[in-house]
């Protein structure tokens, strides 16, 4: 695959706004996108529930998708909606980080930027919508679509959980330039150098 200079990764947290659509590069989203984005070369999804509601049709999400390990599993047992929809699926990709416990953990977000950074091997990697890095914030554009439980305990373990990954992973692509985008630049974990936060 062609290494890309920059790409560009549309999370689902509210600051994904800052994604500028003039913007050049590779642009990948997570689940179904906050907004309407052209030329996006796949969508990336983790979770049962997601692929529940596809399934259902109560979510409809565009264009090529790249499915994770539990997203694979639910193909298996779905053969049907497998097939109908067989032409869609780009890739499945089921690489868990050697930092990561196990695929519950790792979130779309987490699994879009391994995907990016190991397919594509960006000089610059633009993060939007990762609202968790920065703030007590898990609230996600998909939420409007699918019932999530945010009760303060369960926001608490996956906000913990999430963080602890995402240093690990900026350490294991030391030539990628991560920016991340925000509202202020008070991220709640430790970075390496290759990490950065553009202000918006």
């Amino acid at each position: 695959m062609k290494k890309q200079e920059t790409a560009h990764l549309i999370g689902n947290g509210s600051w994904a706004s800052f994604f500028d659509h003039n913007s050049k590069g590779l642009r990948i989203t997570c689940n179904l996108p906050p907004f309407a984005i052209e030329k996006v070369y796949a969508t990336c999804i983790v979770d049962f529930k997601m692929m529940k509601a596809m399934t259902e049709g109560s979510i409809v999400v565009p264009g090529q998708w790249i499915l994770g390990y539990r997203p694979k599993l639910w193909m298996e047992k779905h053969q049907s909606f497998y097939m109908k929809h067989a032409q869609q699926v780009r890739e499945f990709y089921l690489k868990l980080p050697k930092y990561v416990p196990n695929y519950t953990d790792l979130s779309c977000g987490h699994m879009a930027t391994h995907y990016t950074c190991k397919k594509f091997e960006p000089k610059e990697l633009h993060m939007y919508g990762f609202n968790s890095m920065f703030d007590f914030d898990l609230y996600s554009c998909t939420d409007f679509y699918l019932n999530s439980n945010r009760d303060t305990g369960i926001t608490t373990r996956l906000t913990n959980r999430w963080r602890m990954i995402w240093p690990s992973m900026f350490k294991e692509f030391p030539n990628t330039e991560f920016v991340i985008h925000g509202r202020h630049n008070n991220l709640k974990f430790e970075v390496p150098d290759n990490v950065s936060v553009k202000i918006h």
